[in-house]
């Protein structure tokens, strides 16, 4: 699978957040950090504002739930039109109720594990969803340090992925940038979340995501 770019929208200006999204049109998707400040100490998007990123955005939107109580409030996010909806493990005691729901909503499904969670017991799980997300920081703000010491559960999830013959969306989520994205990418990843890699740099975001993906994607395969 070649590598798939999702840009951050945290990292975007929100001032001008059309052009901004219109300006990450060669994307994958588009990352939509959802934080409720409980689960994470921070505070984003309801359901109104994810629809109406998923109205004007060229891309689909990968939605990532930090937020308690994903079983009463996930479907919401999956019925604004999202293509995958990912919630953390840690916040649910029924994991697998969740990604029912969210597949009778039609979306993608995805699981998330913070740096501290072990992903073993969550790996009987791949079988079902379309996305594993491995933070690779600590949930709830950017601009933090990669993880370089999670990405044995990458690996994991790879080789559980590989065992069922599952074309799996492996995705890191935290200190993305050119000198790390190929590291998660030998580890197993095959897409990556990207914030100020993205839209903070000196060149643009359309070249951004071009070289992120060349560095993410093997060597052999297509970069598109």
């Amino acid at each position: 699978m070649a590598a798939r770019i999702n840009p951050s929208v945290l990292s975007a200006d929100f001032v001008n957040l059309e052009a901004a999204l219109q300006s990450i049109a060669s994307a994958d998707a588009v990352h939509v950090d959802v934080m409720d400040y409980h689960f994470v100490p921070n505070l984003t998007f309801g359901p109104q504002m994810v629809q109406r990123i998923q109205d004007v955005s060229p891309v689909p939107l990968d939605v990532h739930l930090m937020i308690d109580n994903p079983d009463r409030w996930a479907v919401d996010f999956a019925r604004t039109g999202a293509d995958c909806v990912t919630f953390h493990v840690e916040a649910t005691e029924t994991p697998l109720a969740v990604i029912e729901q969210l597949e009778a909503a039609g979306a993608k499904t995805g699981i998330s594990v913070k740096p501290g969670t072990p992903i073993e017991p969550y790996l009987d799980l791949v079988g079902r969803v379309d996305q594993v997300l491995v933070m690779t920081v600590e949930p709830g703000f950017g601009g933090q340090a990669f993880m370089a010491d999670v990405l044995h559960k990458v690996t994991a999830v790879a080789t559980r992925a590989r065992q069922l013959g599952r074309d799996l969306w492996i995705q890191v989520d935290g200190g993305v940038a050119p000198d790390t994205i190929g590291l998660a990418a030998d580890a197993g990843a095959n897409t990556f979340v990207a914030g100020s890699s993205v839209f903070s740099r000196d060149i643009s975001p359309e070249e951004a995501i071009t070289e992120l993906r060349e560095l993410a994607t093997p060597a052999g395969t297509s970069a598109r």
